[in-house]
């Protein structure tokens, strides 16, 4: 009984995700747009092992791991990928193969696509990540839900570059919310890697959504996102590889 009540479990879950991905291709058909289905990622940072860690350590280890380029090599960035206690540090070049191997982040193709985030009713904190490719240059969309005071969750969504500053003054990103005649739109330049995404969302510096905001535009407790990038000015640089 208990094998079979797994079994059926899991059943029920690919029967959810397939349902959600055929609304969500049946809605942008007509656009035709790339929908991809984005699971969430709950916080994985407060592990069983963190209660052996006094409180102050653990902040400070996960603000240098997350949030700091490297003292010795400025070349170097920490992982990109939020709510994982995630000690790796590597080069530009080669993040992207970090995030799809070690996190199993999704690339996407097209500088036009839908990013459909299933389970908005988890609590907080909780991230909706994709890696997004086009331009010859690599992006990181990040939407999280965290309470900005207790019992209060807000979402917020930002596209990083995976390069340098410098780089991501070439680029504009969209992200557009449209459902039942509404519609909101932000506009602005990508933020780079180098700037950790908890720096974004203090600084305000993204799409900022309350959760009676966010319920207007989800549909059965997902949320359609449409994402365009365009250069905004000539690269010089050269892409990303």
């Amino acid at each position: 009984m208990l094998f079979f009540t797994q079994c059926f479990g899991a059943v029920l879950d690919l029967l959810h995700l397939r349902f959600q991905h055929y609304q969500a291709k049946r809605v942008f058909s007509s656009a035709g747009q790339l929908v991809c289905v984005v699971n969430p990622t709950q916080n994985l940072q407060n592990g069983s092992n963190r209660s052996a860690v006094p409180e102050e350590d653990s902040s400070e280890r996960k603000e240098q791991y997350l949030c700091r380029q490297s003292v010795n090599d400025p070349q170097l960035t920490s992982c990109t990928c939020p709510l994982y206690s995630c000690k790796w540090e590597g080069h530009l070049e080669v993040i992207v193969s970090h995030l799809t191997q070690s996190h199993t982040i999704n690339i996407l193709h097209g500088t036009e696509i839908v990013f459909l985030a299933t389970d908005m009713h988890l609590p907080a904190p909780v991230d909706w990540i994709i890696t997004h490719s086009c331009l010859g240059h690599h992006f990181l969309l990040v939407l999280r839900k965290q309470e900005k005071y207790q019992g209060y969750p807000q979402f917020f969504a930002t596209m990083m570059l995976i390069g340098t500053s410098a780089q991501a003054q070439n680029f504009n990103y969209k992200l557009e919310l449209n459902r039942n005649r509404r519609k909101l739109t932000w506009e602005s330049t990508p933020r780079s890697v180098f700037d950790c995404v908890d720096s974004v969302i203090t600084d305000g510096d993204c799409l900022i959504l309350n959760a009676s905001v966010a319920q207007l535009f989800s549909d059965n407790g997902s949320l359609a996102i449409g994402i365009a990038i365009a250069a905004s000015k000539p690269c010089s640089v050269e892409p990303e590889k």
